[in-house]
C-alpha cells in the first residue's frame, strides 16, 4: 500500500492523474518538475488515509487555478503556497493538519505535494471530484452544502487576496475574476474541512488510485500488452474510437480554454468522425452528431501506442489516439451531481446517461 510520496510515486502520479483528469487539471509534467524539487529538497511526503485523521482536524486543499494553456507560459514562482496557507492559518487562528487535492487533474494533483513538503504536512489520499471539472463550485463539498470560506488566493507578485463568500457560486464567480486579473493563473487554497466532513464528502484513495493507474501504463509500454487496454480494464472504461487528430480549435475565454477537436478514424473505426469538447476538461463526446459520452463521465484522450493520457493543450494535429469513457463517482450521478456538472450546466443540449448504459443501448462493447 502507497504510504508516501516519492519520486516514483510522483511519476505514476503525474500520469495517472492526468488520466482521470480529462485532459485539464494542468499540465502534469509542470506539476512533476514541482513535486520532484520539493520532494528532492524535503524528503518523501506521508501519505495518510482520512480514517487517520481526528474529526476535529483541520485539511486545507492547496490547488491552482486558471486555464492550462496559461500554465504552460506563467509558471508559479513556487512561494505562492506558502502565502495562501500562512494568510489562511493566521487568519483561522488554527493549525492545519493536512493538505489534499482539491481535484484529480495533471497538475493539481501534484501542487500539494510541494505544499506538503514547504510546509511540513501529510498529504490525505482523498480529493473532492475524482476527477477535474473547470469550475470551483463542481466538488462535492458543494454537493454537502460545504462553503468555499474563508479563501485564499496568490500569484508570483506577491499579491494576496482573502475571501468570504456566500456561496460555493459566488466564489467561483469572484476566484475567476481574481485569476483573470492575475494573468489567467493563480494560487488557490479553498473549502477548508474538517476531518469529519472529509470522511463524510470526500472521494476516498484518489491519489493511490492515480498512482496505480500510472504504474500500469507505466509498466506496460515496452511489452505485448495494450495499455489501452491494460487501463481500461482496470477502471471499467470504455474505448469510444480511435483516429488521429485531424483538427483542433482553441480559444481563451473568461478565463477558460474552451473549445473542439476533430478525431478521424483509422484502422476499424475508419470512415468515422468524433467530435470531443472541452472546457479546460473534456465534456461532450460526439459521433455522427450524436453523443457517445459526456460529463460527469471521464472522457480521457490516450495516445494508441504508449497509452499516455494527452492533455486538452497538448492535443495536436495528427496525433493517433483512443478517445475513452470512463464512469464517474456515483456522487455525481445524484440529481444534484447531475444539475451541477451534467452536460446541459455547460450548454450542450443532451441529456445525461451513464456510459455504460449509452453504450449498451447502442450495442457497443467494452
Amino acid at each position: 500500500m502507497l504510504r508516501q510520496i516519492d519520486p516514483e510515486a510522483i511519476e505514476h502520479i503525474a500520469v495517472g492523474a492526468a488520466v482521470l483528469g480529462t485532459g485539464g487539471g494542468g499540465d502534469p509534467f509542470l506539476g512533476k518538475l514541482m513535486a520532484l524539487q520539493a520532494v528532492k529538497e524535503h524528503g518523501p511526503i506521508p501519505l495518510i488515509s482520512v480514517d487517520e485523521l481526528d474529526d476535529d482536524a483541520w485539511i486545507v486543499p492547496a490547488a491552482m487555478m486558471g486555464a492550462p494553456t496559461v500554465m504552460l507560459e506563467k509558471f508559479p514562482s513556487g512561494k505562492e503556497l506558502g502565502m495562501v496557507f500562512d494568510l489562511l492559518q493566521q487568519h483561522a487562528g488554527r493549525p492545519i493538519a493536512a493538505t489534499m487535492p482539491i481535484e484529480i487533474g495533471g497538475f493539481n494533483s501534484l501542487i500539494p505535494v510541494v505544499a506538503a513538503a514547504q510546509l511540513g504536512l501529510p498529504i490525505v489520499d482523498v480529493d473532492a471530484m475524482g476527477r477535474a471539472f473547470p469550475e470551483m463550485q463542481m466538488v462535492t463539498f458543494y454537493l454537502d452544502g460545504i462553503n468555499p470560506s474563508p479563501a485564499v488566493m496568490a500569484d508570483e507578485k506577491g499579491n494576496r487576496v482573502l475571501m468570504h463568500t456566500v456561496d460555493s457560486v459566488w466564489g467561483e464567480r469572484f476566484a475567476r475574476s481574481l485569476t483573470i486579473q492575475m494573468g489567467g493563473a493563480a494560487t488557490l487554497a479553498a473549502f477548508s474541512v474538517t476531518g469529519r466532513q472529509l470522511k463524510e464528502s470526500g472521494i476516498l484513495g484518489t491519489l493511490t488510485q492515480a498512482e496505480a493507474i500510472g504504474r500500469l501504463i507505466t509498466e506496460s509500454q515496452g511489452t505485448d500488452e495494450d495499455p489501452v487496454r491494460t487501463v481500461l480494464d482496470h477502471l471499467g472504461g470504455f474505448e469510444l474510437f480511435q483516429g488521429k487528430v485531424s483538427d483542433i480549435k482553441r480559444r481563451m475565454d473568461t478565463g477558460f480554454v474552451r473549445g473542439e477537436a476533430l478525431f478521424e478514424g483509422i484502422g476499424e473505426w475508419a470512415g468515422r468522425r468524433m467530435q470531443l469538447y472541452f472546457q479546460n476538461e473534456h465534456l461532450l463526446a460526439l459521433e455522427g452528431g450524436k453523443p457517445r459520452a459526456t460529463t460527469p463521465d471521464l472522457i480521457a484522450v490516450l495516445d494508441r501506442e504508449t497509452g499516455s493520457p494527452i492533455t486538452t493543450e497538448g492535443l495536436r494535429y495528427g496525433n493517433r489516439v483512443s478517445v475513452t469513457a470512463i464512469p464517474c463517482h456515483p456522487k455525481w450521478r445524484t440529481t444534484a451531481g447531475i444539475e451541477a456538472v451534467g452536460p446541459r450546466y455547460f450548454g450542450y443540449e443532451c441529456d445525461y446517461v451513464p456510459v455504460e448504459e449509452r453504450l449498451r443501448t447502442e450495442g457497443a462493447a467494452r
